[in-house]
């Protein structure tokens, strides 16, 4: 196995729904990630059928 750096960045994992970002380290080392959720249904506000 080649030499890795367990510095570096992680690539940003895209998908079709979904993309995931590297957090910065906090002061405990912890590294977390951001998930970035894309809409694939369109939301449409509720409007009031018409009386007969």
């Amino acid at each position: 196995m080649g030499k890795v750096n367990p510095k570096a960045p992680v690539p940003d994992g895209i998908s079709q729904f979904c993309t995931t970002k590297q957090q910065p380290e906090n002061e405990k080392g912890f590294v977390g990630y951001h998930t970035e959720w894309v809409e694939w249904h369109k939301e449409v506000p509720y409007e009031t059928p018409k009386t007969p």
